[in-house]
């Protein structure tokens, strides 16, 4: 009976295709016959059914998941054989157990919510089948990644969300601003593919060499071949091998996880509407590397030097992500930031070991993140789409229920004890802490455990930062500013008047409009464009209006999830043991498994304090700045700001050093390549041909045509055969 359920596993994966088909080719036609308004609502409800029925089949067999043996639960199902080249097979299969399973409700779950909202904040977009056929293309092409049972099926669902991410960052693609984020995305993620692609076969051919002299079924790429053997496929090779391998797969999951040097798209990713960068660039896709790496940590596990890259690099992005965040005016490129910080939260933790740890915080992330996202678009939506927060102020009394769950969503990721934040960032913490992973002799763990205790303060402070400036800090101030200093940098209308720089130098109008591979001076005429949330003025005489249900509901949702849902998995779940039952290599440190955990642990309570310190600084401590009033060092006039602030949101030099840095070094590919190409390759075809038109030329002499030119040809040629037998037989003694 079991058995026959899992089966429905390819129902899930179904529905959301139908979804699409559905709105690919029906949506504009049930519109037209409708009308806009019913048939929007219509079309809304096709999409959001799909998603929740995937999400209901996905929790049934969860629940029957859960009561197999922990041995057992590991479900293969193949539908057919999909490639089969030489002695490498790969099925089309899925697997069905613990993390596979979390992933989905994750992906259905939210992914829900997300599309119940989309129909409310969509419901006036013209091109509202669109939006929903990439939207429900994304969810499909996401549960392939997670649901796969090998490589080369993650490899298909990857480039699949990479696809619909693309489209949807440039849903508006008649704006240029738009057009060129997506391709920036496009383009980076290409970089971060390649070392995916490297990585893979590199495992399949350690694989092959080994398990094939047993005569192994070819499956080189299943998981359930890979990661049973791991260890028997690297004591087959020279460690730097395996090293390579899963650095290799970790550029991957850098560049589909936004982790630094390659986390420069998501911040422009956020032009997409809101739900996008809700359910694609906070909740689920960004999130992909993690699931990468927790599916493969039979590998990396044997690899402390990949471990410890690991989690210097998830270090390194958390720490920047957190203070760029500071220098970000727009609320949704706040929120971006902090989603990059909180990847490398993520990392940080599988560096370690603490794989769980990391998956753990990818569910927790994607209540309150995506809480937060859904706010912001409320807050945006109420705002007649303006998105910078200097223009906000005592919003909490015109937007009861969105400032209210964005509240919880602020205190979940501040870190406000026993909320769910706060248990995947202490376990983060205590995990890192009593890491013993060491690299040329330097204690990895405890470094990375400073940072991210470092990260847990800005965290606090800059989130602090965004909620004062929305929901309080002092004025209405979109009240007290002159109409032409509205920044309604969600638009791309343009102000004549540009000597107003005082309020042009926002995080679209300022330094990050520079394009991914465009000259300084057509970066200067992209300044006037800008991603957008619509084209809307806001104006003295403004109210701001709550949402409508159908954007409220999934606030209160998550909101509660934000509250609940870290402890619910921490406790109730006991997702370490779950998540092993699947492979995942849990850290050696003991797996919680009561609520004494807390009190066990030897190092749990200082952490516990330290993690309600860092908190308590940030929340007061953004109180102190923020809370009362607007300071200078935010305001409209940016020359008023201090140096580090005008470093951070100009994101420290960084993201315009890699963008010219690409500009520059593909000139001087190009151009070196067209020299070689010009003087070498020219050089020598053309010489060759040149060759052999002077050796025709010469023989062309020879050949006049007339019968007295060829006779005398063979006179002469008779007469030098004639020299040489002559000369030859005087040379050797008359042939003797």
């Amino acid at each position: 009976m079991e058995q026959e359920l899992f089966k429905n596993i390819w129902w899930v994966l179904a529905l959301p295709v139908f979804g699409f088909l559905i709105q690919a080719f029906a949506g504009k036609i049930v519109i037209d016959n409708l009308g806009p308004k019913l048939g929007r609502q219509v079309m809304g409800g096709i999409a959001v059914l799909p998603i929740a029925a995937a999400f209901a089949l996905a929790a049934q067999m969860t629940i029957a998941l859960a009561k197999i043996p922990s041995g057992e639960r590991s479900i293969i199902l193949t539908l057919f054989e999909w490639i089969t080249v030489g002695n490498l097979s790969i099925p089309f299969e899925v697997r069905v157990d613990a993390l596979s399973m979390t992933m989905v409700l994750i992906i259905t779950g939210i992914g829900s919510l997300i599309h119940l909202y989309a129909t409310g904040y969509m419901a006036e977009e013209p091109d509202f089948p669109r939006f929903f056929t990439y939207l429900n293309l994304f969810v499909a092409a996401m549960l392939i990644l997670v649901l796969g049972n090998n490589l080369a099926l993650l490899f298909l669902g990857w480039e699949g969300v990479g696809v619909c991410s693309y489209l949807l960052i440039g849903f508006w693609y008649k704006d240029k601003a738009n057009s060129f984020a997506s391709n920036k995305a496009f383009i980076v993620n290409r970089v971060g593919d390649w070392g995916l692609t490297l990585g893979m076969f590199t495992l399949a051919f350690m694989a092959a060499v080994v398990l094939g002299k047993d005569g192994a079924e070819p499956r080189w790429l299943s998981y359930d071949v890979l990661l049973p053997n791991a260890a028997r496929i690297a004591s087959e090779f020279n460690p730097w091998v395996l090293t390579t391998a899963c650095i290799l797969l970790f550029i991957g999951a850098m560049g589909k996880s936004a982790q630094f040097p390659l986390y420069i798209w998501l911040p422009d990713a956020m032009a997409g509407p809101t739900p996008v960068s809700a359910l694609i660039h906070a909740a689920t896709m960004v999130t992909s590397g993690v699931f990468l790496l927790n599916r493969m940590s039979e590998f990396f596990a044997l690899s402390p030097t990949a471990g410890a890259v690991v989690a210097i690099f998830g270090a390194i992005t958390a720490l920047l992500g957190a203070l760029i965040a500071f220098g970000q005016t727009d609320i949704k490129k706040v929120l971006a930031y902090s989603t990059v910080s909180q990847l490398g939260y993520m990392f940080i933790a599988c560096g370690v070991g603490a794989y769980w740890v990391g998956l753990f915080h990818v569910a927790t992330h994607a209540f309150f993140k995506a809480l937060l996202f859904l706010g912001s678009g409320a807050v945006i939506h109420a705002m007649a789409h303006n998105q910078d927060m200097r223009n906000y102020g005592k919003l909490l009394k015109y937007l009861p229920i969105t400032g209210a769950t964005m509240l919880v969503g602020w205190m979940a990721i501040a870190g406000l004890p026993f909320m769910s934040g706060a248990f995947s960032k202490e376990e983060i913490l205590i995990e890192s802490f009593a890491s013993t992973l060491t690299w040329y002799g330097l204690p990895i763990g405890q470094i990375v455990f400073g940072v991210a205790l470092l990260v847990a303060v800005l965290t606090a402070l800059y989130m602090s930062r965004m909620t004062y400036m929305t929901f309080f800090s002092g004025d209405e101030r979109w009240r007290l500013i002159p109409a032409h200093a509205h920044g309604d940098h969600g638009h791309d209308h343009h102000h004549d008047d540009h000597h107003h720089e005082d309020h042009a130098h926002d995080d679209h109008h300022g330094p990050d409009v520079h394009g991914f591979f465009y000259t300084d001076a057509e970066m200067a005429d992209r300044a006037a464009l800008t991603p957008h949330e619509h084209h809307h003025d806001l104006d003295e005489s403004h109210e701001p209006h709550e949402v409508p249900p159908t954007m409220f509901i999934p606030l209160v949702v998550l909101a509660a999830l934000s509250v609940i849902g870290g402890g619910w998995l921490f406790f109730g779940v006991n997702l370490a043991d779950w998540l092993h039952s699947a492979g995942v290599v849990v850290h050696h440190h003991e797996a919680p498994k009561s609520i004494m955990y807390f009190v066990q642990k030897t190092l749990a309570k200082p952490i516990f304090w330290g993690a309600t310190a860092a908190f308590a600084i940030g929340v007061f401590g953004g109180w102190f700045i923020y809370g009362k009033k607007l300071p200078e060092d935010d305001g409209m006039d940016t020359s008023k700001w201090k140096a580090w602030r005008k470093a951070a949101a100009n994101h420290f030099g960084i993201d315009k050093a890699f963008t010219q840095g690409s500009i520059k070094g593909g000139n001087a590919i190009g151009i070196l390549s067209w020299k070689v190409d010009k003087s070498l390759v020219d050089g020598i075809v053309n010489g060759l041909g040149t060759i052999t038109a002077g050796f025709g030329n010469l023989f062309r002499m020879f050949q006049t045509g007339f019968v007295r030119g060829y006779a005398t040809i063979m006179q002469v040629g008779i007469a030098a055969l004639i020299v040489y037998f002559v000369y030859a037989i005087t040379t050797t003694g008359g042939g003797n």
